[in-house]
């Protein structure tokens, strides 16, 4: 038998296979053991295979002994799978259970975005390694009372949890991300029909003797060492100006480029709201320039058809979002995945609201003398989308209760105070704007109480919200000539004090990548698919060591 030689089919160091012998030796080598390793972890264990294929029984001993038993007998997850596992951890971030808090459901919105592009990344053939991506997700506390050992969350309230992905498979991830959370990973091993039936509990992220690559190996292989990424992901904060650095040209390039587009949605947009004589059109999401174009388009097309129809809406404004119907503030709404044939029948049946309304807004002042004076509100971004028929459901069960209870206000005396009504609350809160968040199933004498108790907080934290807001456009305004903006807005989950702050030191830099950008701030750094600048309203600028 001659020498063993380095195997010219991998660019790894200290791989070897065996030259000569049978080739059952060889197929031992490369059989269903190195399949069912690399499907695991994606780690190619095929340098251990080999190395050891001409002492079979030692081999056995040796991988047992190395990797776990699971490890050894488990298989990657497919994309569904991986979907079908993360279920608790979507059912406990969802967005859609932040209805009452939009901060937080932006957030994980935006968090879900970046999670899905990198478990897209990781279903690619042929990627290397994947930067580290931090996250945040505002997850729902579990009801602790529970006692079928199923996940129930709870809507009383919700922690903040942040973690780093820097996983190199589906099945690791979707391990790391349920742990990162509190969250079960029992149900995991039903994915896998090859799995053991020793609990995965013992693969809580990684194995127990994780490969670990010497210095040299990277420095041979010029592959990138995922520890020095992983570390300086720790250890340095982005900050605002290397961050324009590195992605300013990229976003000059895609305003650029979109530029036709906008022009042809801003005629568009006029067009139809001078044809149908509409107030204004609005977009209740994020939509790209490109899906608002097709949406205006769609809704041209039906006006060529039915013009008579759509001028039912005359004064209106009319909002794509994700449900057609009219709004609790009378604004008329099309759902994106509705036919013509849907929106034909809600331009028919507009006339018929106008009765709802008129019902609506008496039975708001009838709960208004109630609760002296305080004004019954609707406010479209702190609110859940609610449409007319769901808000005068709403509005009548308080009205109910409030007459059966006969709670006494003095007339008048909460006179210029505001509250909104929701249902996915047992007690009622003071806001930081200034208005209080009632749940229409709250002891109406407990309500007199805490809203006499707060009046003159609330009247305070009111004239506090105006003086902010005054502050907050001027230095808007500021920001948009020193650094010749195109546009400058922010979104909807942030506050005025959070804008007022950014501003400041906005203003106290010297950055020339603004000019003639459109700037954004949200929570996180982004480039849009338009050319948006997207930066966190508290963006650092300098570096931060942990």
């Amino acid at each position: 038998m001659r020498p063993a030689r380095p195997c010219g089919r991998s660019n790894r160091p200290y791989c070897w296979r065996l030259v000569g012998g049978g080739t059952g030796q060889r197929r031992a080598a490369r059989g269903p053991l190195k399949e069912s390793i690399d499907g695991c972890l994606g780690v190619d264990l095929h340098i251990y295979s080999e190395m050891f294929c001409h002492l079979r029984p030692v081999r056995r001993l040796c991988l047992g002994k190395i990797f776990p038993y699971w490890f050894l007998y488990s298989r990657a997850l497919s994309g569904a799978e991986a979907v079908n596992a993360l279920r608790p951890f979507y059912f406990a971030v969802h967005p859609d259970f932040f209805g009452q808090h939009p901060r937080e459901r932006e957030v994980n919105e935006n968090s879900l975005k970046r999670l899905s592009a990198y478990l897209e990344n990781l279903q690619k053939p042929g990627f290397k390694s994947l930067k580290p991506t931090q996250l945040m997700f505002y997850v729902r506390e579990r009801d602790q009372n529970s006692s079928d050992g199923q996940e129930h969350f709870s809507t009383s309230g919700f922690r903040a949890v942040r973690f780093t992905l820097h996983t190199r498979d589906l099945l690791s991830t979707v391990l790391y991300i349920l742990n990162s959370c509190s969250l079960s990973t029992e149900h995991v091993q039903n994915l896998n029909n090859n799995v053991h039936s020793q609990p995965l509990k013992e693969a809580k992220g990684m194995s127990d003797r994780p490969i670990k690559w010497d210095k040299s190996y990277y420095s041979f292989t010029g592959f990138k060492d995922p520890d020095e990424d992983l570390e300086q992901v720790w250890r340095t904060e982005t900050t605002l100006t290397s961050w324009l650095d590195n992605n300013g040209e990229s976003a000059v390039k895609k305003l650029k480029n979109s530029l036709p587009l906008r022009k042809e949605l801003d005629r568009l947009k006029d067009e139809l709201s001078r044809q149908l004589q509409l107030s204004d059109i609005r977009w209740q999401r994020s939509w790209g320039i490109a899906h608002r174009c097709s949406q205006l388009h769609s809704l041209g097309r039906l006006a060529q058809q039915n013009l008579e129809t759509l001028k039912n809406a005359k004064g209106c404004t009319v909002i794509f979002t994700d449900r057609s119907g009219v709004s609790a503030v009378g604004h008329v709404m099309l759902g994106t995945m509705d036919v013509h044939h849907h929106w034909t029948k809600l331009f028919e049946r507009l006339p018929s609201y106008s009765d709802l309304q008129r019902r609506l807004m008496l039975l708001e002042d009838q709960i208004s003398c109630l609760l002296g004076g305080i004004q019954v509100v609707y406010i479209e971004e702190l609110q859940p989308v609610l449409t007319l028929e769901e808000y005068y459901s709403l509005l009548d069960v308080f009205y109910n209760r409030l007459l059966k209870s006969r709670v006494p206000f003095h007339p008048r005396s909460l006179h210029g105070l505001q509250m909104i009504l929701n249902s996915d609350r047992y007690a009622p809160i003071l806001h930081e704007l200034g208005h209080f968040n009632i749940p229409i199933l709250c002891d109406p004498a407990n309500l007199q109480w805490f809203i006499l108790t707060r009046a003159q907080q609330a009247r305070e934290k009111m004239k506090r919200k105006e003086e902010l807001k005054v502050i907050e456009n001027e230095l808007m305004q500021a920001s948009t000539k020193k650094f010749s903006l195109e546009k400058f807005y922010k979104e909807p989950s942030v506050s005025s004090i959070q804008m007022v702050d950014c501003c400041k030191r906005l203003l106290e830099q010297s950055l020339p990548y603004l000019q003639g950008m459109h700037l954004c701030v949200s929570h996180f750094y982004s480039v849009m698919q338009d050319g948006d600048l997207c930066i966190p309203w508290n963006w650092k600028n300098g570096e931060t060591i942990k």
